[in-house]
């Protein structure tokens, strides 16, 4: 872009140059103007493309008429098989408690506070190498998906024993060190577990709707007996 600028620069400097100069006491005659052609669609380079996309859209976006882009839809229940339920509603609460800002990430303060309420504070070059082995895009910040994935490389024995991510699993209170697949001592009792998923998934699913029963009955029942409790004092 700056480089087409400044041969467009050029090009007005040395037609000002070539113009006829007019005789003393006359007026020169205009010189035609003519019209700049626009530049063919190809003709910038794939920099140069990009950052126009890339200004467009953010213009776009503040204008509000920004078309929303496609998201991919996560699920860790399926993309964490090696993780029960249980254990993944546990990240998930421990993710949702310290991501104070409502907005889905934990960024590098919330991470800073996290690893103190744990008892392991880490230097500010610590935090950012904790998000960088997890950061698949490179946002400076952890979704939840990076999130399970510290779980993940613990459990399957990727992470040193001396890193602050290791330190936020262990401190974490939650035990991924033989559940699934990943904590499988030998192949035979992985294929095992691996044959086991299915099954162990749907009886955690129906175990969460009859505790929802039991709850819905409990209200219904407090209900009923405060009911009963008012209709002894009304009368």
């Amino acid at each position: 872009m700056a480089s087409d600028e400044l041969a467009r620069k050029l090009q007005r400097r040395l037609a000002a140059v070539e113009a006829p100069v007019a005789a003393p006491g006359t007026v020169a005659a205009p010189r035609p103007v003519t019209p700049q052609e626009p530049e063919p669609p190809g003709s910038l380079d794939p920099a140069a493309s990009e950052l126009s996309a890339k200004l467009s859209r953010r213009l776009d976006i503040n204008e509000g008429s920004a078309a929303p882009r496609p998201g991919r839809v996560f699920n860790p229940y399926t993309e964490f098989k090696e993780f029960s339920r249980k254990q993944i509603k546990d990240m998930e609460k421990m993710f949702k408690r310290f991501d104070s800002g409502k907005d889905g990430f934990i960024d590098l303060m919330e991470l800073k506070l996290m690893m103190e309420k744990l008892g392991a504070p880490q230097t500010h070059l610590g935090l950012k190498n904790m998000i960088k082995e997890v950061d698949e895009d490179f946002d400076g910040k952890l979704s939840f998906r990076e999130f399970l994935l510290i779980f993940r490389k613990a459990a399957a024995g990727e992470l040193q024993e001396e890193s602050g991510l290791m330190a936020l699993a262990r401190l974490s209170e939650i035990d991924v060190s033989t559940e699934g697949v990943m904590g499988a001592r030998n192949f035979f009792e992985a294929k095992m577990q691996a044959l086991s998923v299915g099954s162990k998934f749907e009886a955690e699913i129906r175990e969460e709707k009859e505790e929802r029963k039991r709850e819905e009955l409990e209200r219904k029942q407090r209900r009923a007996a405060f009911k009963e409790l008012q209709s002894t004092f009304c009368s």
